[in-house]
């Protein structure tokens, strides 16, 4: 069952798009400010959100943007302002769709499944961040035509960061995500793990210590800009 995030400061608004979403084989996760919506997203997956503009506190253009800093998940914004500058407004702060109310329960639902699936192959389940590509179908690591071989626990652990830059991942929520709950797994076996990848990247030439960066008494994340 696919979750979507519905986030608007209006219950009955939130209260509605349940009614027509759940039915069609969705989980709802309703929230009221765009505070909360961040962060459910930095401990929660969603497989959409469908995002109001005009909120108090934190607008849904602000709070698209700040999506993007954490999640690529696909991001429908719904709203009553369909001028064509707010329309290109959202689009460049991330969204996928844009949807204006009143809605047709049908046409949102057709362009939710549109923007997943046309989100899912563009991913095409390939990361690339300055030179370094990750193709979780081939399973394989290149940099500028260097295959860089890796083990499943590294693989998987770079393409988590890749997916989330900026993201800080304490040493357990690693090992949770990596080898599940129940698990004699420690936290130096994420060190080990995280000090092969360096090692692999800098026989490579990439300049692995710009962007894999060790957060002290916390664990790691990839920046995605040179600190």
């Amino acid at each position: 069952m696919k979750t979507v995030l519905l986030v608007d400061d209006e219950k009955r608004m939130l209260d509605l798009l349940d009614l027509y979403i759940s039915p069609h084989g969705y989980k709802c996760v309703k929230k009221q400010t765009g505070v909360d919506a961040i962060t459910f997203l930095e401990s929660e997956k969603a497989d959409l959100v469908i995002l109001d503009v005009m909120m108090p506190e934190m607008d849904g253009w602000t709070t698209c943007k700040k999506v993007r800093e954490i999640s690529d998940v696909p991001v429908i914004m719904l709203t009553a302002r369909n001028g064509k500058a707010d329309v290109v407004k959202g689009l460049k702060e991330g969204a996928d769709d844009y949807v204006t109310k009143p809605f047709n329960e049908e046409e949102l639902l057709a362009r939710m499944e549109a923007v997943m699936r046309r989100t899912k192959n563009n991913l095409d389940e390939r990361l690339e961040f300055k030179g370094l590509t990750l193709d979780e179908a081939a399973f394989r690591v290149t940099f500028e035509k260097q295959t860089i071989s890796m083990t499943l626990k590294e693989f998987s652990l770079l393409g988590l960061f890749l997916s989330h830059p900026n993201k800080v991942f304490s040493r357990d929520h690693l090992i949770s995500t990596l080898w599940g709950f129940k698990t004699e797994t420690e936290d130096r076996t994420i060190d080990s793990h995280i000090r092969n990848i360096r090692e692999k990247l800098r026989q490579v030439g990439y300049p692995i210590d710009q962007y894999l960066k060790t957060v002290w008494g916390v664990g790691y994340k990839w920046s995605s800009e040179v600190e």
